[in-house]
C-alpha cells in the first residue's frame, strides 16, 4: 500500500495575486506557510478489473476516464494510468471548503501516489506545475497557483508568479526566535462555514480580465502587502506583520461583498478586542477559518471559544508533499 500526504496552508500576505488573470499581466507575489494538517491518499492493488475510489462518495468504474470526480480523473490521465485493479482512498484532517487550500493538497498528494505506484520520482516543482495545469488549464477552474506550490514545497516561503508561467520559490529567512513566536501566536478558529471559493474567485478573475481599475488597484496594493509582510517577518517585526494582516483583511473585504458577512465581521472585532494584534479570514472568503496573531493566547482562546468558534491548533510543516508509506 502507498500512502502520501500533502499539507494544507495559510496565506500570510499577498493572497489573490496568484490568479492567471492577474499574474500574466502584472506578476504576483505572496507569502504562505504549510501547516501540519494534511490531505492523505492511499493506493493499493485489488483483485477486480475495475477502479475503486473513495472520497466523500464511492465510485467503481471500468477505467479512470469514467470517473465523475474531475481532479481524480485528470490526475490518472496525466500519469497515464487507467486505474484497473486499483483502489484509491482520500482522507483529510480538515474538511474541504474551509480556505486552507485543500484542492491543491488533494491534487499533489494524488499525483505523488500515482507516480510512486509507477516508481517514478517527480521533482517538487514539477509536481506543483502539473497540479496547477490540471486545475487551471485542463479543468478551467478560476483558481490560483499557490495551493499546489505551498503543498508541494512545504515550509514558510515566498512565491513570485511570473508572467511567463514560471514560479520563483524562496524560503523566508527567519530567525529561530521569530519562527517560534510566529508559530506559537498564530491561532486559527473555525467559523462554522464551509463554502466553495469558486464564485468569489470567478468574480475576481473576470474583473481582472476586464482590467477593472478598482480590482487591479486592490491587487496591486495587496501584492505590496505581501512584499512588506516578508520584510517584516524577516526583520523579526511581528507587530508590523500583524498590522499588515489587519490592513490586508480590510482590502480583501473590498474586493467582494461575499468575502465576509455580519457574523464574521463580529467575530473579527471580538478577536481584536481580546488580544489579537491583527488577522484575516484565510482563503477567498465567505467562511472557513479566522486567523489571528495575538499577544495574549489565553484571552483570545477564551473569547473565541465562548463565541462558539473552535480552535484548530497547528505547527508548521517543513516537508511538503511526501510518500509516508510504500
Amino acid at each position: 500500500m502507498i500512502i502520501t500526504r500533502s499539507p494544507l496552508r495559510i496565506t500570510l500576505g499577498g493572497g489573490g495575486t496568484d490568479l492567471p488573470s492577474y499574474y500574466r499581466e502584472h506578476e504576483g507575489f505572496l507569502v504562505a506557510a504549510a501547516i501540519d494538517r494534511y490531505v492523505y491518499i492511499t493506493l493499493h492493488q485489488t483483485f477486480v478489473p475495475e477502479l475503486i475510489v473513495k472520497y466523500s462518495q464511492l465510485e467503481r468504474v471500468a477505467a479512470a476516464s469514467e470517473l465523475r470526480h474531475p481532479l481524480l480523473r485528470e490526475c490518472f490521465t496525466k500519469v497515464g494510468l487507467d486505474g484497473r485493479y486499483l483502489e484509491l482512498t482520500s482522507m483529510a484532517d480538515i474538511p474541504a471548503g474551509t480556505g486552507l487550500g485543500s484542492s491543491g493538497s488533494f491534487s499533489t498528494a494524488t499525483l505523488e501516489a500515482l507516480y510512486a505506484w509507477q516508481h517514478v520520482v517527480v521533482p517538487v516543482g514539477e509536481l506543483a506545475r502539473e497540479a496547477c495545469s490540471i486545475e487551471i488549464e485542463r479543468l478551467g477552474d478560476p483558481v490560483g497557483k499557490q495551493d499546489p506550490y505551498v503543498a508541494a514545497f512545504g515550509g514558510l516561503r515566498s512565491y513570485r508568479f511570473r508572467s511567463d508561467e514560471t514560479v520563483e520559490v524562496e524560503p523566508l529567512r527567519l530567525a529561530s526566535a521569530t519562527l517560534y513566536d510566529l508559530e506559537d501566536n498564530l491561532l486559527l478558529f473555525f467559523t462554522g462555514y464551509s463554502r466553495t471559493a469558486t464564485t468569489i474567485l470567478r468574480d475576481q478573475d473576470e474583473r481582472s480580465q476586464c482590467l477593472e481599475p478598482a480590482m487591479l488597484d486592490n491587487l496591486h496594493f495587496v501584492k505590496q502587502i505581501g512584499l512588506d509582510s516578508r520584510a517584516a517577518l524577516e526583520a523579526g517585526n511581528l507587530a508590523r506583520f500583524a498590522e499588515l494582516l489587519d490592513v490586508q483583511w480590510e482590502w480583501k473585504r473590498r474586493r467582494s461583498a461575499a468575502t465576509s458577512n455580519p457574523a464574521i465581521d463580529g467575530w473579527y472585532e471580538l478577536g481584536r478586542r481580546h488580544g489579537a494584534l491583527g488577522g484575516k479570514l484565510v482563503g477567498a472568503g465567505g467562511g472557513g477559518f479566522l486567523m489571528f496573531l495575538t499577544e495574549d493566547r489565553a484571552r483570545l482562546r477564551h473569547a473565541m471559544t465562548a463565541a462558539g468558534l473552535p480552535e484548530v491548533r497547528f505547527r508548521f510543516d517543513f516537508e511538503g508533499t511526501k510518500v509516508v508509506s510504500l
